[in-house]
């Protein structure tokens, strides 16, 4: 046996609809009996995610409830419509998100809930591209580099902070080269084992 759900179909086979025009469907409750329900609520409506508090509003709302006499069949399916508003338009940016959906919520006697929604697009506005994208491809088809810092994503780490400790560079003297040169009583040219005179200087 399947599990409770709420089931919702749109009319149009396409996932966007522009301002103005009809959305459209019909919802069902899957293995669900009609003594269990009391309650059947559908909403259109949009919200918010990404940063900061969520903001939600809701565009049309229904309500079927079966103490007010409302015939309620979970198994025989049920429609909707509604013509969608101007704005605010669907918006996939960096910092903030707006989606639209139909959701529907079904009260069981238990005291228990079933919640399902269906995601659509209202408008055609772009998703936001970061911008060091297009500065990265163009600097590399002529042939430049880029600025240090330019063109890394946040957290992405320098080349000096990409070596590990300990490692250099191929045109960089590495740590024991320079102590070797650097360290008193011993020349570049000494090799392992070899200990040489501090050179004196006579008075």
């Amino acid at each position: 046996m399947n599990e409770p759900a709420v089931i919702i179909r749109l009319d149009s086979t396409c996932a966007g609809y522009q301002p103005g025009e009809t959305l459209s469907g019909e919802y069902r409750l899957q293995s669900v009996d009609r003594d269990e329900l009391s309650a059947i609520e559908v909403s259109v409506l949009w919200y918010t995610e990404g940063k900061g508090d969520e903001d939600l509003a809701v565009h049309e709302f229904w309500r079927r409830d079966v103490a007010g006499g409302d015939p309620i069949d979970p198994r025989r399916p049920e429609r909707f419509s509604t013509t969608l508003p101007p704005s605010p338009l669907s918006y996939d940016g960096q910092i903030v998100k707006i989606r639209w959906c139909v959701r529907v919520r079904a009260f069981l006697t238990r005291g228990k809930e079933l919640v399902g929604q269906k995601v659509f697009r209202l408008g055609n506005v772009p998703p936001v591209r970061a911008e060091r994208t297009s500065k990265a491809a163009a600097r590399a088809a002529r042939g430049r580099s880029l600025p240090p810092g330019e063109g890394r994503a946040e957290g992405e780490p320098s080349e000096a902070e990409g070596r590990g400790e300990g490692e250099t560079r191929a045109d960089e003297p590495s740590p024991s080269k320079a102590a070797r040169s650097a360290a008193p009583g011993k020349t570049a040219d000494s090799g392992p084992g070899e200990k040489t005179s501090p050179t004196r200087i006579a008075p």
